[in-house]
């Protein structure tokens, strides 16, 4: 048979059955290799990569109140009782070794969130108690550590390299199954806007992805790791072939900061921007079609400092070319407090290129007993939030709250942003102890709780 012929055959033979999914044809139908050549397999590969995707179980505690107790109008005109009730919480999900002398795993924070005991299981059976390093909410990543020698840790690539239609394979531990294989391609790459998580540039595949998977490996052919799976969309919370996962290239400047400090110490450069339109192109007389104009620059930020106005036209930044304000706002979160970046810009017609130096985000924190005796217990942090087209908001945060005080029994929570107290909004300390004083009996606190608010009454 001539070479070129059969090499034409037995890539379109392994494409149909890659295509197809139709892992479950029975063997003796399929022939195990055409003149002597074996079929195309990605098993020598996976033998190699799985040993460092592990398994995840999480538990926890977590007290509930009664849903009465938590409705401020129940609980003043009927007097409702606080019932606190305590709930076993288990997790499933799944971890990619990257150092096997340290044991350092990487996975998603909604993996390990709120867990009091967390046990990974190896390829081999073994089972390992693992703490918390460090996790970072804000992009869905977390670093948990485990003692035990001969672990398999994965190799990196490059996911800036990524192509759409690049193959690659997920593998994972979907509905507590077990270790699980699937295959498929890169659907589209840097998709953000989402609402999944607060830093979005995911890659998206169509690759099955299902609960239990997150945390686990998205990884290309020849076996290195390209992503973190993260997330799917789903009618029904199972796979239809859209999934997201977690550029490695992104992971890893998050991984090194949860290593070194717990957390991921975010900065800021002070300035608004939106997206670049065709219609602004025009206004500002710009063949530029892709970047971001700068709406506001604040006074004396970071931004004000380098020289950056409202106006300018962000067209890269170290290097890297800028499509919309999600890729300025991830640019700008991921790099450490203190480092210098070029901003190339586009004023008047001409480009510019700016060097700023990303500046801490401002807090001040104070004892909750300070401002009522009501909130003793609780620690308040007076920070910023900054929206998706860079504006920073100030907000009241409850950074820290003491099991059994008096705010820890009222329904606060750690990590609540106070938004208004007794129906006034409050954006500093000040504006709360004045609205503090407008009602003696109590204190009626509208807080935002991830992606929900809630009334809390104290009296």
């Amino acid at each position: 048979m001539n070479k070129k012929i059969k090499k034409l055959l037995l890539t379109c033979l392994a494409l149909w059955i890659g295509l197809t999914g139709m892992y479950n044809i029975a063997v003796a139908g399929l022939p195990v290799s055409i003149d002597g050549e074996a079929l195309p397999t990605l098993a020598p590969m996976l033998e190699k990569v799985t040993p460092s995707v592990v398994n995840i179980a999480t538990s926890g505690t977590v007290v509930q109140q009664s849903p009465l107790y938590n409705d401020p109008f129940f609980r003043r005109f009927f007097d409702v009782p606080q019932q606190r009730r305590e709930r076993k919480r288990t997790g499933l999900g799944s971890g990619v070794i990257l150092d096997a002398k340290e044991g350092y795993i990487v996975t998603n924070n909604h993996v390990i969130e709120k867990a009091d005991d967390i046990v990974v299981t190896l390829s081999d059976g073994r089972k390992l108690e693992a703490t918390i390093v460090g996790r970072d909410p804000g992009a869905d990543v977390a670093i948990i550590q485990v003692e035990a020698k001969n672990l398999t840790e994965i190799k990196t690539a490059n996911s800036n390299k990524l192509r759409v239609g690049d193959f690659v394979v997920a593998i994972g531990n979907p509905f507590g199954l077990g270790q699980t294989v699937t295959s498929g391609i890169v659907s589209a790459l840097g998709r953000s806007g989402l609402g999944i998580e607060s830093y979005e540039d995911f890659i998206q595949t169509d690759a099955s992805i299902n609960p239990g998977n997150s945390g686990g490996a998205l990884v290309n052919l020849r076996g290195e790791l390209i992503g973190i799976n993260t997330a799917i969309v789903g009618p029904n919370g199972g796979s239809v072939g859209i999934g997201f996962a977690i550029p490695v290239n992104m992971a890893q400047q998050i991984i090194s900061q949860l290593i070194e400090h717990g957390e991921v110490k975010r900065g800021r450069l002070g300035f608004t921007a939106q997206d670049l339109t065709p219609e602004l192109a025009e206004a500002f007389d710009i063949e530029q079609r892709r970047g971001v104009v700068v709406a506001r620059v604040e006074v004396d930020s970071a931004a004000e400092k380098a020289g950056m106005r409202a106006g300018d036209v962000i067209v890269s930044v170290n290097g890297d070319s800028v499509d919309d304000s999600a890729d300025v706002r991830n640019m700008i979160g991921l790099i450490r407090v203190g480092t210098k970046i070029e901003i190339d810009v586009i004023r008047g017609g001409k480009e510019k290129r700016l060097i700023a130096t990303i500046a801490e985000k401002k807090s001040k924190s104070i004892a909750g007993k300070k401002i009522s005796n009501k909130l003793a217990g609780a620690e308040l942090t007076l920070t910023e939030v900054e929206h998706r087209n860079g504006e920073a908001i100030p907000v009241i945060l409850i950074s820290k709250l003491e099991p059994g005080s008096p705010a820890g029994n009222v329904g606060l929570r750690s990590g609540d942003i106070i938004l208004s107290v007794n129906k006034r909004p409050v954006t500093n300390f000040k504006e709360m102890q004045q609205a503090i004083k407008i009602e003696s009996r109590g204190l009626l606190l509208n807080v935002q709780r991830g992606n929900r608010g809630l009334f809390i009454l104290i009296r």
